[in-house]
């Protein structure tokens, strides 16, 4: 069994952002962070493009669209999602997070979920601070490695087909 390590540049990669608008003081870091993770590891801006959508319930309809769109190597969901005194946070979490993972099953294209389920403001706001735990810049990390881990498989099933004798 081979095992690689996944190493190098993300120049070349392309990759769409989708963030909720809704609570833009916690999801402007989160953007900001990702961008400049991106950045960091070689993904040229006129590469990037990001997308903002009301609130985290619409985040997974444009990140399928886009995925779909052949466009991107990967994709990056932002938001955040704060409990309240309601049960509105229980569907909305839900609601997200099984979008998001079905979009990425039906695109084939790597959707990361990047989108913050807080119990409080203060927990968002320490997850979207950059000298702390910023997952945005997780984010834009994680989708690099699912670009090259992708990139692999299908190189290696390309190999595999190859080698195979014809019937």
């Amino acid at each position: 069994m081979k095992h690689r390590k996944m190493s190098g540049s993300a120049a070349g990669f392309r990759i769409g952002v989708v963030a909720a608008r809704f609570n833009q003081q916690i999801t402007n870091k989160l953007v900001n962070a990702c961008v400049n993770t991106l950045t960091a590891h070689g993904v040229r801006k006129e590469n990037m493009n990001v997308v903002r959508v009301p609130g985290a319930f619409e985040i997974p309809l444009v990140a399928r669209l886009m995925a779909k769109s052949g466009r991107f190597d990967a994709m990056i969901c932002l938001g955040a999602v704060i409990r309240g005194d309601t049960p509105h946070f229980e569907y909305i979490s839900a609601e997200v997070s099984r979008g998001i993972g079905q979009a990425a099953l039906d695109s084939d294209v790597p959707i990361i979920f990047g989108v913050l389920t807080t119990e409080t403001v203060a927990q968002a706001m320490e997850r979207a601070d950059t000298k702390k735990f910023n997952r945005g810049g997780d984010a834009a990390k994680s989708a690099i490695e699912m670009v090259k881990v992708m990139r692999q498989v299908k190189n290696v099933g390309q190999k595999s087909a190859a080698r195979r004798p014809a019937n």
